[in-house]
């Protein structure tokens, strides 16, 4: 198990229609293709024999190695260092644009400049998770793997005068390609893996891919000039931009939760979910922080796929799905891989996601805080949209007052979680605030009534007059972070003698060293066995709660704190666990998103102190 890497020790490029995952010693180890959630290419992150890699490093000696991205780009430079040289992995996928198409590039590119260094670059696909054969073809122009669903090319790069040829040593290895090559300073060499492509393996010159990579760096660095955010964190805040970019899927808008499937909550666990689709939690949130940094495009991108199911929820009479495929369709049916180990041995590898058929009321509260958000920007709803939204609040008003599965999608059962009526009073707040401020139609007295209905519960029900805090469900004494949101939706103020007796509960009970859990799974069992580490949404909540209340130091610090449990590459997963090491899917929207979301709120506050 030692030859797997850290979750934390690999960068994510991609071309906004999939991502591949690249370790420290430059293996390319997680690769779905042709979209985020198809099938696995490279899975070697879940099964190091039987998942297939793409290696390129340096052979034969010792060496260290370093990553970083090409400043204002998701252009990944892998430095290798050693006693005899310096050498650069170079990694990108150019952009595929909004049009979905199978036809994907993924270009790494080797260069020495030190010394001199021998490199291996082995090439073993394994498609569909490893369970589909393939065939290998070697032609004189590159290497063709082709499989009964898609095809895999493999052309090297070409260069003539002092730039050495890459196809050196080329020889198979049973169904895979390994080639070897000794580059001496300012050599350099390189191969462009292709799928879906319809032409023969053919190689590429040196200007054909200086030009992709120019275009690359070049598409990344106008967009990122597009942002407003100018404050204390700001290479961390475009950090987090660019990674959230890099997961939404440009066809639909659609944002993913993380590229990938089964990384465990608890190493040797089974909390090994796929977060490869979109959930309409994740999705809103997004608006909210890309708003704020002045990205109304993507915002807008999303919107769209959102009212898209909206729409299709109420010509099915039928309530919101939690998640959904990239392209809005709803077949997320759950299977086990258990040809694979799963990562470090923690099986059993799911994909697809059962969570999918669960009810959580709250995701109708984000859906409607992101679409008042986004009129607050001037992005409103067309008739028609609106006429879906009425539909979707009318069907809230006579089915929020239900147990339900909840925002964190236990399966120990349905309850009456407390953050699912708070976004039920949320989903009513902002129906309400939209119809009044723009004229439009709906039942709002009888929203009004549900709005105070949900708000008297919480009060009554979700407070525990023992414990002095809102609680996880009304029939619990546990806590749950996920009230921590409670004062920014303006559902309480944050000086409220009720609001401080919560916060100063979760202190004392659900933070470590500034870091949150979710809750106790041990006193709120929630069907699954084994524990998990700290969530990193939870925390960045945490501080923006603790600023909110006026503990503005205190706030600072967390999110300073926090800042050091990112990865070399500024990138978080879900959850850190208690050794400081990142566990779960990676990188993580989630995450990424309330970071920026907390950084530009405490940049406010800062200043109005200032």
């Amino acid at each position: 198990m030692e030859t797997y890497p850290a979750v934390e020790a690999h960068g994510l490029i991609g071309d906004l229609q999939t991502a591949a995952l690249v370790t420290r010693d430059g293996t390319l180890d997680w690769f779905c293709a042709p979209r985020f959630d198809s099938p696995s290419v490279f899975g070697g992150l879940l099964d190091r024999q039987k998942g297939g890699h793409f290696q390129a490093s340096p052979c034969g000696i010792d060496y260290v190695s370093k990553q970083l991205y090409l400043p204002g780009t998701p252009i990944l430079i892998t430095r290798f260092l050693s006693a005899d040289g310096v050498a650069e992995l170079i990694d990108f996928m150019p952009v595929t644009g909004g049009q979905a198409t199978g036809h994907h590039r993924l270009v790494r590119m080797l260069r020495v400049v030190r010394g001199s260094m021998r490199f291996r670059i082995d090439c073993r696909p394994r498609f569909n998770y490893g369970r589909d054969p393939h065939q290998l073809e070697v032609h004189p122009g590159g290497t063709v793997f082709r499989s009964p669903t898609l095809s895999l090319t493999l052309n090297p790069v070409r260069y003539g005068d002092r730039l050495r040829l890459l196809d050196e040593e080329i020889h198979r290895e049973q169904d895979g390609i390994c080639i070897t090559a000794t580059f001496q300073e300012g050599e350099a060499g390189g191969v462009v893996l292709e799928t879906g492509s319809s032409a023969p393996p053919r190689p590429y010159t040196p200007d054909e891919v200086r030009e992709l990579l120019e275009e690359t760096r070049d598409f990344w660095r106008r967009w990122l000039a597009r942002s407003q955010y100018a404050g204390r964190w700001r290479e961390m805040v475009e950090r987090s931009a660019m990674t959230l970019k890099l997961m939404t899927y440009a066809p639909t808008g659609a944002l993913i939760a993380a590229p990938t499937a089964g990384l465990p909550e608890q190493l040797g666990g089974e909390r090994n979910w796929d977060y490869r689709y979109t959930w309409i939690r994740d999705a809103s949130f997004s608006v909210h922080a890309l708003l704020s940094l002045g990205f109304t495009d993507e915002a807008t991108g999303y919107l769209s796929w959102l009212n898209d199911r909206i729409r299709e929820a109420r010509q099915e009479n039928s309530p919101l799905q939690i998640m959904y495929r990239v392209d809005g369709s709803p077949d997320l049916t759950e299977e086990v891989l258990d040809h694979l180990e799963g990562y470090r041995g923690s099986a059993p590898v799911r994909i697809g996601n059962g969570a999918a058929g669960q009810l959580q009321l709250d995701i109708y509260g984000e859906a409607l805080n992101a679409v008042h958000l986004a009129g607050d920007r001037g992005l409103h709803s067309s008739h028609q949209e609106w006429q879906h939204i009425v539909h979707l609040v009318d069907w809230l008003g006579a089915n929020w007052d239900q147990p339900e599965d909840g925002i964190w999608e236990t399966r120990a059962g349905r309850q009456n979680f407390t953050y699912g009526r708070l976004m039920s009073w949320v989903a009513f707040d902002r129906a309400i605030r939209l119809a009044e401020r723009l004229g439009r139609p709906g039942d709002v007295t009888r929203w009004r009534d549900a709005r105070n209905a949900a708000y008297e519960q919480i009060m009554t029900r979700g407070f525990h007059p023992g414990r002095g805090a809102f609680v996880q469900h009304y029939t619990s004494d546990v806590l749950d972070a996920s009230l921590l949101a409670m004062p920014a939706l303006g559902f309480i103020a944050p000086t409220d003698p009720m609001w401080r007796s919560t916060l100063r509960a979760m202190d004392a009970e659900l933070v470590s060293d500034s870091l949150v859990y979710r809750y106790d799974p041990g006193a709120s069992p929630d069907g699954l066995a084994g524990n998990e580490g700290t969530f990193s949404m939870c925390t960045f909540w945490y501080v923006e709660a603790l600023a909110q209340s006026g503990r503005l130091d205190d706030a600072r610090l967390t999110f300073e704190k926090m800042l050091t449990y990112s990865s070399q590459l500024g990138l978080y997963s879900e959850e850190i666990a208690p050794s400081g090491e990142q566990i779960g899917n990676f990188p993580q929207a989630f995450s990424h998103l309330s970071l920026i979301s907390t950084a530009t709120h405490l940049d406010r506050l800062l200043e109005g102190r200032a």
